[in-house]
């Protein structure tokens, strides 16, 4: 059973109340809340900041700042891009007619913090200070939580993070790797798995609390996840382990990489590269472009073809691997990200794990959405927000 919702604008059916109504994908309707909040999200990447804001579930606009390397040039750290970048927020939102007096909340991109569970996060002193000395190393999402909370206090309104990349909650034995110097990392696209899981628990009727899923997130670079009970309990995903992506190497066979790693033939920083930014599909094809590997397939290409089928291939066996996790009893098999666009990715993965689960697939990203609505379940006292420390 393989039932598919391909991209962003479809997906907005699914994901947000219209008018005061959720909008099912069967077509039927439920009373909303019938509440009217404003939220702010703020996502900061390396060379823009995308922002939107949302009213209630519906978002009234997104904005892709861009910043050019001229623009970023005088900045040494990225904490140094805070009031450039807080300037233009501001700036673009008051150009949308939106009065800052009018939002209830702000919700910021979570950057690399502490090992935490998922959920929504109240930005507080602790977690700006982590933030502002790049405890976890320097990262532009890093500006995502402080900008919330700078704007947010300014305007007496909450700010919050949902979900950042450091949610781990791996169940103990998933990190044991086989070498005690070496734990398996939780690095994961959290935000967006946790976003499509919920919706994904939707359709099977339960709460995510009480469902049991295996999502994968397919893009750059991949994540695959077994969600047990409202928990990220093990995956692969990074530049760790998994299949390999367009880009990223994924696992690899240990002793050749050593071997390798030790023979000269590459630098440290050459390696780092190759499994994380010029491995993969690249490594073999000299493209990152998957939807130009599918045409060098039709064109007759076989050697596309072999990569691009054992790509499919380490994904469906991947989904697999995570049985395990629940003594082969899975409510469904979710594909995101924007590989899963692909009609022959999703019929080739549906057909190897067809015996295992239904296949749901949401096709792209939902980051600002997910932010949106983190902020709104606590707004709503659906949800509790959660203190970090």
């Amino acid at each position: 059973m393989l039932n598919s919702v391909m991209g962003r604008s479809a997906a907005r059916f699914f994901l947000f109340r219209q008018y005061q109504n959720v909008v099912l994908l069967d077509g039927t309707t439920k009373k909303g809340e019938g509440r009217n909040m404003k939220i702010l999200v703020i996502n900061p990447g390396g060379t823009s900041t995308k922002i939107a804001v949302f009213e209630d579930d519906k978002q009234l606009f997104k904005a892709n700042i861009t910043h050019t390397a001229e623009d970023l040039k005088p900045f040494h750290k990225v904490f140094d891009q805070f009031s450039y970048r807080k300037e233009l927020i501001l700036r673009a939102v008051t150009e949308q007619g939106i009065e800052l007096k009018e939002l209830s909340a702000v919700a910021g991109r979570g950057g690399l913090m502490e090992p935490i569970p998922g959920g929504t996060y109240a930005v507080n002193d602790r977690m700006v200070e982590d933030m502002r000395n790049a405890v976890h190393g320097e990262h532009p999402s890093n500006l995502g939580s402080v900008l919330a909370k700078e704007i947010g206090d300014e305007l007496g309104i909450p700010s919050f993070v949902v979900d950042p990349v450091s949610v781990d909650e791996l169940m103990p034995m998933a990190r044991i790797s086989g070498i005690s110097d070496l734990e398996r990392p939780s690095w994961f696209h959290a935000l967006n798995h946790k976003a499509v899981a919920r919706w994904a628990a939707e359709r099977v009727g339960k709460p995510y609390e009480e469902c049991d899923l295996i999502v994968a997130h397919l893009g750059s670079g991949n994540s695959i996840v077994a969600h047990k009970h409202g928990q990220m309990i093990d995956g692969s995903g990074g530049r760790t382990n998994g299949p390999f992506s367009p880009e990223r190497s994924g696992g690899l066979p240990t002793y050749p990489l050593v071997e390798l790693c030790y023979s000269g033939k590459y630098t440290h920083e050459e390696m780092v590269a190759k499994l994380s930014s010029v491995g993969g599909m690249y490594d073999y094809l000299g493209t990152k472009d998957a939807q130009e590997v599918e045409r060098r397939m039709a064109e007759g290409d076989e050697k596309a073809k072999l990569v691009y089928e054992a790509y499919v291939y380490a994904i469906a066996k991947e989904i697999c691997s995570y049985a395990a996790a629940f003594e082969g009893k899975v409510d469904r098999i979710v594909l995101t990200g924007g590989i899963a666009h692909s009609d022959y990715v999703v019929r080739e993965v549906g057909r190897m794990t067809a015996f295992l689960a239904p296949m749901e697939v949401v096709a792209g990203e939902f980051e600002m959405e997910a932010l949106a609505l983190g902020a709104l379940r606590v707004l709503r006292g659906e949800e509790t927000a959660k203190v970090y420390q």
